[in-house]
């Protein structure tokens, strides 16, 4: 028996004007694929019970199985029960199973039940509840003709313990599922997503590995997929054949980050970091303290932005920064030593730079950059010039600081 044909369906004026990103379809989807299901297709509406009732019938045309999310709240906009009634021809009814997991929800979090809230207990007549394990809105459950439909809230941490919980499982109890799709996720610095394709050594891949690319700026992501039986092998095999390609360049796997490898490697080797933070304003230290454990080797971190701070906490000469400008090698210098000097920590790192979109010159236009970086035996500075908006800028000056650090530690090993 083949896997059955399944659709997303997610529901929400916030994910069409803009003010929000559609994360559910993506979650659903990893999560099925995980498990063997694929999906077909997927489509958003605005919040109009007449636009989701058609996707509705549109899509049962075409599938097996339709996830929805969104619109089981108790506010004005929350239609999504109202439009499942009508497409299956059930009126509305209090559901009692449903009504009484809301006010348990309610006595377990200890919040007053509302009126509107017992609202989210009205549900197409034959239809199943499902538990809400951290939120007030029950799911639920639809059996229409040949398709079987999945009604979930919007909101992700809600809809995702839901399907994890109630949707999933019963998914697995009652269809066959292909081959589950295992994967693994390779992120790089460095180099370009052209230069990247160039240098993966496509014909020695095994057969039934298939290569993906994405971007998160400024990284390129490589995907490897298989679904053969004995994936775990041709994947092992395709990730050799990768770093032997693309090593050095390789910053993080799977959910690790080159801020995660960073704190890695220095808490491995039991070093101190100290930050001096000026066109950045603190991005570094940030993505830094994203990581559990962070205070074992992160010292501080100094916002030093204007001139003044420099001067007050950094102890760099006002003359310097009159003759050099704080955009320069000298300052930046200057910066490193004075964080590390104040901190007294193994490594210390100092950015200051034009991030734009204004204050640029002809001799330091927008985008010019300086790293510095000092330990024991190495004081290094180095001039960037990178381009993009203002928050682009930031970004890769953060990510060039955090590639030294990784760069410096893995040499230390």
């Amino acid at each position: 028996m083949t896997p059955p044909s399944i659709a997303i369906l997610t529901t929400g004026n916030e994910l069409l004007n803009g003010d929000r990103t559609d994360t559910n379809t993506g979650t659903i989807a990893r999560r099925l694929n995980e498990c063997g299901f694929q999906v077909d297709m997927s489509v958003s509406v605005a919040d109009s019970p007449d636009r989701i009732e058609a996707a509705l019938r549109q899509l049962a045309q075409q599938v097996r199985i339709i996830i929805t999310t969104g619109g089981l709240g108790s506010t004005g906009d929350d239609l999504t029960a109202r439009a499942a009634a009508r497409f299956s021809g059930q009126p509305l009814a209090v559901n009692e199973e449903a009504l009484t997991m809301i006010r348990q929800f309610a006595t377990r979090s200890g919040r007053t039940l509302e009126s509107l809230t017992e609202r989210q207990a009205l549900l197409p007549q034959k239809a199943v509840p499902l538990p809400n394990s951290v939120g007030t809105a029950p799911g639920f459950w639809l059996q229409h003709q040949q398709c079987d439909l999945f009604f979930l809230p919007g909101v992700p941490a809600e809809m995702t313990a839901m399907f994890d919980t109630a949707v999933l499982p019963t998914l697995q109890r009652t269809f066959t599922a292909g081959a589950a799709v295992q994967r693994r996720k390779y992120r790089l610095f460095g180099l370009s997503e052209p230069k990247v394709e160039s240098l993966i050594p496509y014909q020695k891949l095994p057969e039934g590995v298939d290569v993906a690319f994405a971007l998160d700026y400024p990284q390129v992501i490589i995907k490897l997929a298989c679904s053969k039986a004995d994936a775990d092998i041709l994947l092992n095999s395709a990730e050799k054949l990768l770093y032997a390609a693309l090593g050095e360049f390789i910053v993080g796997q799977n959910d690790d980050t080159m801020a995660g490898q960073v704190g890695h490697l220095l808490t491995r080797q039991k070093k101190t970091l100290s930050l001096a933070e000026s066109c950045t304003g603190g991005l570094i230290a940030q993505l830094l303290t994203r990581q559990a454990g962070a205070s074992t080797f992160l010292e501080r971190g100094a916002v030093t932005y204007a001139d003044s701070a420099k001067i007050d906490w950094l102890k760099i000469d006002p003359d310097l920064l009159h003759r050099h400008g704080a955009v320069s090698e000298q300052c930046a210098r200057e910066m490193v030593r004075g964080i590390r000097r104040a901190a007294d920590t193994d490594l210390a790192v100092a950015v200051t730079g034009i991030a734009g979109p204004d204050g640029g010159t002809t001799d330091k236009p927008v985008g010019t950059v300086y790293l510095a970086l000092a330990t024991d035996d190495i004081e290094q500075v180095q001039r960037y010039r990178f381009s993009g908006s203002r928050e682009q800028v930031q970004i890769m000056t953060a990510h060039m600081a955090l590639e030294w650090l990784r760069r410096y530690l893995l040499g230390s090993c």
